[in-house]
């Protein structure tokens, strides 16, 4: 056999994820907010690019679609990457026009002179803001903040105030003090005696519960600075165990209290804050903000729409395109090439990523219209398959559109991901029940329980099955579980003994 170098000729097909397919599929399954912070780096890169701020959503014609399979869901499109001509270069001078009317009277001698002081320390400006009153309204104050102030006030040598900024530098989110003394000691060369001083004024500032070791501390010093830690408070602190369990009768044995006074000092517990450090966070929740919107449409059905707030607009300037590639070299041109295709790729991938999140919200609602009509215990069993052959796309790209996408509904707002949900089959082989819905007929039986009649597990398995719900009992105690409910023998025993 001879071996020789020859040349072929194949033709082959194959699906390579080029740069801009992973661009289209990443904006897909990003947030809103994700997505803001995505085209502002866009913004910030691409010269080509520009926000478009001064476009108005509600003066555009509206583009609504209508599904061929469903006649009562009625679309309203408002997608971004508009390209059409914007007035880039609108001379925005604000400078006030001769003829005027405060030109005539600042000629008629009615102006102020420049020079002429307005009082001690101002500049004689109407828009000088530099001494406005809402700058001395003092912000909100850190925990930092308030026990520096203390340390200074309260501890008088500088070693007491390095141990105190040091354990304070200790603090958890809640307020604990997370490591070891001797540790401290070690590395301030102090004696440990001298650490447990200054922590015992740490722990008589306020608020009271700061610095403690363990929640049993932590109450402790809060009851000491009510005067209410008496023996018998401190023996119910000893064993907050057995109050975990509700085993009151246990309690009474080692408190020596009666029934009364317990409930009066399981009260008092808790009326006491076991994360005080939680007051003084100053961290901003971050409101969601709906990607999709619906409302009742008056014709029937619903009204789904893009919530505009949340769509990047985008323009590319070919204007400055346009110059620059006439008066640049072959690098700059071959520069503004690549970015004028990358600004029109992503004006695409956004345009498209509307219309797929539009699609999939548009069959959410069809499928689930029962949900919005009469309430949980009507949600359908869906899976990420029924939206995708409905729309004709793949489950990942469903999978994708629905995480971290909320639609808001007269129900309130749900992410996307709240629609899908594992089928429990019905008894009588019906249709099937949607786990939620299973979940909510639960924890309502078990809210409308009497203390003498509290359903147990199997009760429940028996209660569901003659609603035509077939389900085990350990999917039951699992559920039951999931929702933080206690065990029937556990809330017999609550409300027995009748706790505050």
């Amino acid at each position: 056999m001879v071996m020789s170098p020859r040349l072929d000729l194949r033709q082959t097909q194959s699906l390579v994820m080029t740069p801009q397919l992973q661009q289209a599929i990443k904006l897909l399954q990003l947030s809103n907010m994700e997505l803001s912070v995505y085209v502002d780096q866009e913004l910030e890169r691409n010269p080509l690019l520009e926000r478009d701020d001064s476009a108005d959503v509600s003066a555009e014609p509206d583009r609504r679609e209508e599904r061929a399979d469903s006649a009562e869901t009625q679309v309203l499109d408002v997608v971004p990457g508009n390209t059409t001509d914007a007035p880039l270069d609108q001379d925005f001078n604000t400078a006030a026009e001769e003829g005027t009317p405060s030109d005539s009277w600042a000629e008629a001698g009615g102006g102020f002179d420049a020079g002429t002081p307005w009082g001690s320390g101002t500049s004689g400006s109407f828009d000088d803001t530099d001494g406005g009153l809402e700058q001395m309204v003092a912000g909100p104050r850190s925990l930092r903040d308030h026990l520096s102030d203390q340390i200074t006030l309260d501890l008088k040598t500088s070693a007491d105030r390095l141990i105190a900024h040091h354990l304070m530098g200790m603090l958890d989110d809640a307020g604990y003090l997370i490591g070891a003394l001797d540790e401290v000691a070690d590395s301030l060369g102090c004696s440990l005696a001298e650490v447990e001083r200054v922590l015992g004024r740490l722990q008589a500032m306020d608020p009271p519960g700061l610095f403690a070791r363990s929640l049993k501390e932590c109450l402790a010093i809060q009851l000491a600075d009510l005067n209410r830690l008496d023996p018998a408070m401190q023996a119910l602190l000893d064993h907050l165990e057995m109050l975990g369990r509700r085993d009151i009768a246990g309690l009474l044995k080692i408190c020596g209290v009666d029934h009364e006074d317990m409930m009066g000092m399981i009260a008092e517990i808790r009326a006491l804050d076991p994360k005080p450090a939680l007051r003084f966070e100053n961290t901003l929740t971050q409101p969601v903000i709906p990607d999709v919107l619906m409302r009742p449409d008056p014709a029937g059905g619903w009204l789904v729409e893009l919530n505009s707030e949340t769509l990047p607009r985008v323009l590319i300037n070919n204007r400055y395109h346009a110059r620059l590639s006439r008066s640049g070299d072959k690098e700059t041109r071959t520069f503004l090439s690549e970015n004028l295709a990358t600004a029109n790729w992503l004006v695409k991938s956004l345009d498209q990523r509307a219309n797929t999140i539009l699609k999939v919200a548009t069959e959410l609602v069809r499928q689930q219209d029962a949900f919005f009509l009469h309430g949980v215990r009507h949600l359908r069993p869906l899976i990420l398959r029924d939206i995708a052959e409905a729309i004709e796309m793949h489950e990942s790209t469903v999978s994708r559109v629905t995480s971290n996408k909320y639609i808001a509904s007269p129900r309130g707002i749900f992410e996307l991901k709240y629609f899908f949900t594992q089928a429990i089959g019905a008894a009588d082989g019906g249709e099937s029940h949607s786990a939620e819905a299973v979940r909510d007929r639960i924890r309502s039986l078990i809210e409308a329980e009497s203390p003498d009649q509290v359903l147990s597990d199997d009760k429940l398995v028996d209660i569901l099955r003659a609603d035509g719900i077939d389900i085990a009992r350990r999917t039951v105690a699992k559920y039951r579980e999931g929702m933080r409910i206690a065990s029937s023998v556990r809330r017999k025993k609550e409300k027995s003994e009748r706790l505050p």
